[in-house]
């Protein structure tokens, strides 16, 4: 399913994918970490996941959102991980966080296929990024928050993840 979803300077853009909706079940995924390993959604099994999907962390909303995440991540049961996806390579990111000092944020690339994106519905197909959403998973990978950001410009509600991470523990 494609749908106009994003907005970048004034244009819309398709962003192919069911919308995911509260209460479903997390799709599962295969993604690559900043070690060029494969992770899976049963990686984090019996943690509350906050799952951040950027455009891209070289710009300047992406580095904002993800910063902030891993700031609020102190306050943040060890029982909470968050994790931020995004099509860049592996090595970009790990570049990205060594430059940042992040360490509470995992980043994961869905470079290869894009298959996390088109399952999440983030899948921004006429330019191959990540449309900006954040979801919240319990420890049952049951879809507790969503929110999918339409301009690319806007940040997530982060009060709203928090909130709602802090209240599955």
């Amino acid at each position: 399913m494609s749908r106009s979803g994003m907005l970048l300077l004034g244009k819309e853009f398709t962003v192919r994918g069911e919308m995911l909706k509260i209460g479903q079940g997390a799709p599962d995924f295969a993604l690559t970490a900043n070690n060029w390993r494969g992770k899976a959604l049963a990686d984090f099994a019996g943690k509350i996941k906050i799952i951040s999907t950027v455009p891209s962390l070289d710009t300047r909303v992406c580095s904002t959102q993800t910063r902030r995440f891993n700031q609020e991540a102190s306050s943040l049961s060890a029982d909470v991980v968050v994790l931020t996806m995004s099509a860049d390579l592996p090595y970009a990111q790990a570049r990205w966080c060594a430059a940042e000092g992040i360490e509470r944020v995992e980043t994961l690339s869905d470079h290869k296929t894009m298959a996390f994106a088109d399952a999440y519905g983030v899948l921004v197909v006429d330019i191959r990024i990540m449309q900006r959403a954040v979801f919240v998973v319990d420890a049952y990978n049951v879809v507790r928050h969503v929110e999918y950001v339409h301009n690319i410009d806007d940040e997530p509600d982060y009060g709203a993840v928090i909130s709602t991470a802090k209240g599955l523990v």
